[in-house]
């Protein structure tokens, strides 16, 4: 481990042992990231001058008003198949004015298994000489492009990859749809979904999980209970969740499209929901012991975090420690703090990802 990336990641642990330290809770176990090669997206403007074309960066200066352009060559956090595609991708480019023409940003997707997806971006409608022109360069680069300009999108191949490991003694597969939320460092991303499995171990009952997106945490945690009602309001997540569920043959989760505030008012009586209907959903029917949440950076509402006191244990992974610290003051009225983790998914960050399992007192 370089002293670089051991300087940074002290300090989160530093801050985040001060920080949650009057809640008491066990020694905090600490998710390392690779040092190099762990971002599994990455995302550069295209920037032209008169004779070249280069992939680029902003830097903000001192006064945050003026930016630097930077010249990205390589970019060593992300995984090593985005770092080898850069610059066979950029020389396609060049080479091929159709496709080069106003170009103006590359978005790069890639999978643990191998599947890339480039997203480019134009200040011009794309017509059928694009079309064909990117078709020729997936062939030749083995991957899928997509090309977006205002008011298209054309698909060359699939809107997304799948992604393929190891978990649990088996191999799970996520489908993960270009513009939507998916985990970007994939080796702690493992990491994260194996402290979860190991907290929800011992259950008899029911899982209740909130904010599931594509069902990232879901399936591997199906495996923990007798059955799963998760949650999402995101229609592509929905979507993509329950083709995941579907591909890997999973038959004891349901997924309803709602959010964590419709889901209390569902689960106490005080609002009737046609999507429970319609997806033949019976809240009525689970017998929840555990509640998983991973919530947006905002935290939790507070009728949610009254649903959560009810339940006897609470995983809860967290993007915010800030609002993860405020949530606490609540659930710790009612739970204890059992177990308690720093998964480090932003290395050169100051963002932490947190989890912790909290059980009834």
């Amino acid at each position: 481990m370089t002293s670089s990336y051991h300087q940074q990641l002290q300090t989160k642990i530093d801050r985040i042992t001060a920080q949650f330290s009057e809640f008491t809770p066990p020694t905090l176990e600490v998710f390392e990231s690779p040092e190099q090669h762990f971002r599994m997206r990455a995302e550069f403007r295209i920037w032209h001058t008169e004779n070249d074309m280069f992939y680029a960066m902003f830097e903000r200066n001192d006064d945050d008003k003026q930016k630097t352009v930077v010249r990205i060559d390589e970019f060593p956090i992300a995984d090593q198949s985005i770092n080898d595609l850069m610059p066979k991708l950029l020389e396609e480019l060049k080479a091929e004015p159709k496709l080069s023409s106003r170009i103006f940003e590359a978005d790069f997707l890639a999978t643990l298994s191998g599947e890339m997806l480039v997203t480019l971006i134009y200040h011009r409608k794309l017509d059928e000489e694009w079309e064909l022109a990117a078709k020729a360069l997936a062939d030749k680069l083995d991957i899928k492009i997509m090309g977006r300009s205002r008011g298209q999108k054309i698909i060359i191949g699939d809107d997304f990859v799948v992604e393929e490991f190891e978990l649990l003694n088996r191999t799970f597969k996520y489908k993960q749809i270009e513009s939507s939320f998916t985990q970007p460092n994939a080796q702690v991303c493992k990491k994260m979904l194996q402290w979860a499995c190991d907290a929800a171990e011992g259950s008899k009952k029911h899982l209740l999980e909130l904010y599931c997106g594509n069902g990232n945490f879901t399936l591997p945690l199906s495996l923990k209970f007798e059955r799963v009602l998760a949650t999402e309001l995101a229609k592509s997540s929905v979507y993509a969740a329950q083709w995941n569920i579907e591909q890997n043959q999973i038959d004891n989760i349901q997924v309803a499209r709602l959010s964590a505030e419709e889901f209390t008012q569902a689960y106490q009586g005080e609002r009737e929901f046609r999507r429970l209907q319609e997806a033949n959903i019976d809240i009525q029917s689970y017998d929840f012991d555990t509640v998983f949440v991973d919530p947006p950076r905002a935290g939790i509402d507070d009728e949610t975090l009254k649903l959560l006191q009810r339940f006897e244990r609470i995983i809860y992974i967290s993007c915010n420690p800030d609002t993860l610290y405020e949530n606490l003051k609540t659930l710790t009225k009612t739970h204890q703090i059992t177990k308690f983790a720093l998964f480090d998914q932003f290395p050169y960050t100051h963002h932490v990802e947190s989890g912790v399992l909290l059980e009834k007192i």
